[in-house]
């Protein structure tokens, strides 16, 4: 720490505790700041395209995640410094606002700072590299709207959607049954969606897992899918025609509030008492039965006595549902939560066409669907598979998918994948470089070096040599001027992404851009760290 001075030559301290303080300046504090972002972005580097690999992250308390996830990787990753923590939230904000490509954006800023490292040795002012790549990303987003198409598609045809879903997809570990889990997925959202509005509410879509079974048995319910069974083992298992009151006040006794004491000294005394109990419990079924409910759903639990009742009376109950699930039952059968057994009226009941109880395997585990509802606005993805893992691993995937299926309906413009729209945005940077007189077309040209990272880590990823490839394919497109030549990751024999049905939205890669462009040119701006020092 440097010390200062009084007028009479005396020292005195500007920040307490200064000795224990580690103080970086200047370049080595960029220079530090950059190499902790190029680690965190080279960890992920591996996991992008469809032959990434997967990383195996185990907590503290012995939970594993396999996953190529880069949000979910970030997340997992017990981060401590400061500047790789911004790349985590960087993957964070791309994974809430988009939903994919929370590892291409990722790769995309490692690069970036990796090019600013050689810009800043060369003695270019940070500030000036920093606005250099404000505007190429500008020129690039352009350009990308330029080179992008617009998918048609409506509730008939959704043969667009579902080939854009398969390719983000395929990048995870379910990408064999990619096709039908990408129907799936925009089966879902097509549900739910206001098409008017353009807009699709996902806390409609529940996503549920359950472990047996193979990753083909997954499957789409038109309803709500509950884990939970009937309360009594003797109650039917299959009602048609449903009316459904959906409680959220207990099948028992009123309680006082007060504190109090009942003195009970003959047995006459305990009869009237159990008497006036069971008075209750027919009193609260007999409601129910009123106003014509066939299927009580109750938040809270009941006793055994009120269970035997509901038995006898003939009245099918399940309990102790939560209440989300509740919520989505209520929204998707049309009826209303009831507070108090007072309030109940035909009016508040839920209709379903179907409600089953169905069992797995060997295992005694069975669950609710409640399906044929009369608002089809709440689905039910129900996920099947090996083991806890992959369950976990395909309920990320189908979230990336739902993003993407979602993002379409907002705007149905399109670009090609497999680094096409890259190279192309790399191809049309370099070219505008020439026109800014600054020391900022330095900047952009390290843009557009930059851009071709996605596609060369794309190629290395697939087993190909990564600089051949990448200008064997970027040679191409400036030949043909065809802006949809891609690394040809699956070997299918063809450059042109239109021929693979390779796509992604365009909304998801304009904010790769500009958020990783963000986070770089925050990080280029920090020339001063203090920090507490180690011991």
């Amino acid at each position: 720490m440097a010390l200062a001075f009084d007028e009479f030559g005396r020292p005195f301290v500007i920040i307490k505790e200064q000795d224990q303080k580690v103080r970086l300046r200047g370049l080595d504090a960029q220079k530090a700041n950059i190499a902790s972002g190029m680690a965190v972005s080279r960890i992920l580097r591996t996991s992008l395209g469809p032959k990434g690999m997967d990383k195996m992250l185990q907590s503290p308390d012995g939970d594993v995640t396999i996953t190529n996830d880069g949000a979910t990787i970030l997340e997992k990753m017990d981060v401590d410094n400061q500047i790789a923590k911004l790349l985590v939230e960087l993957s964070r904000s791309q994974d809430y606002e988009i939903g994919d490509g929370t590892t291409g954006v990722v790769v995309l800023a490692g690069a970036l700072l990796e090019q600013s490292q050689k810009l800043l040795e060369r003695g270019i002012h940070p500030i000036r590299v920093a606005e250099g790549y404000e505007t190429a990303s500008r020129i690039a987003v352009e350009h990308l709207e330029k080179i992008s198409q617009k998918f048609d598609f409506g509730v008939n045809n959704i043969e667009p959607l579902v080939r854009t879903c398969m390719t983000t997809l395929s990048s995870k570990i379910v990408n064999r049954c990619k096709r039908s889990l990408a129907e799936i997925a925009v089966k879902a959202v097509m549900a739910v969606a206001d098409l008017e509005r353009r807009d699709v509410n996902l806390d409609l879509i529940k996503v549920e897992g359950k472990v047996g079974g193979k990753l083909e048995d997954t499957e789409l319910i038109h309803g709500i899918l509950v884990d939970k069974e009937m309360s009594h083992p003797q109650m039917p298992k299959q009602i048609e025609d449903a009316k459904i009151a959906i409680l959220t006040c207990p099948f028992e006794p009123p309680k006082p509030k007060t504190k109090h004491k009942v003195d009970i000294d003959t047995v006459e005394k305990f009869q009237t008492l159990r008497k006036q109990e069971q008075q209750y419990f027919d009193v609260m079924v007999q409601k129910c039965k009123d106003v014509g409910a066939t299927l009580v759903i109750c938040q809270w639990g009941f006793d055994d006595e009120a269970n035997h009742l509901l038995m006898h009376r003939n009245l099918p109950a399940v309990r102790w549902v939560g209440g989300v699930e509740l919520e989505l039952i209520a929204i998707a059968t049309g009826g209303r939560i009831v507070p108090r057994f007072q309030e109940l009226t035909p009016e508040k009941l839920g209709k379903a066409g179907l409600v089953r109880e169905k069992a797995f395997g060997t295992t005694k585990d069975r669950m609710l669907y409640v399906e044929h509802c009369a608002n089809s606005r709440a689905v039910t993805i129900f996920i099947r598979g090996g083991n806890k893992m992959i369950i976990e691993e395909t309920k990320r995937s189908i979230h990336d998918a739902l993003c993407v299926a979602r993002n379409l309906i907002r705007n149905n413009s399109i670009v090609y994948g497999g680094g096409s729209a890259e190279i192309s945005c790399s191809v049309c940077v370099e070219a505008a470089a020439d026109k800014h007189p600054g020391v900022e077309q330095y900047a952009i040209r390290a843009f557009a070096d930059a851009l071709d990272s996605v596609p060369m880590a794309l190629a290395e990823n697939s087993g190909l040599q990564p600089i051949e490839t990448l200008s064997s394919v970027k040679s191409q497109q400036i030949k043909e001027n065809n802006h949809y030549c891609g690394i040809d990751c699956n070997d299918a024999g063809t450059n042109d992404m239109r021929e693979q049905n390779v796509f992604e939205t365009l909304i998801g890669k304009q904010q790769q851009i500009f958020l990783a462009t963000q986070v770089v040119k925050m990080i280029l701006k920090i020339d001063d760290v203090i920090s507490p020092s180690d011991y």
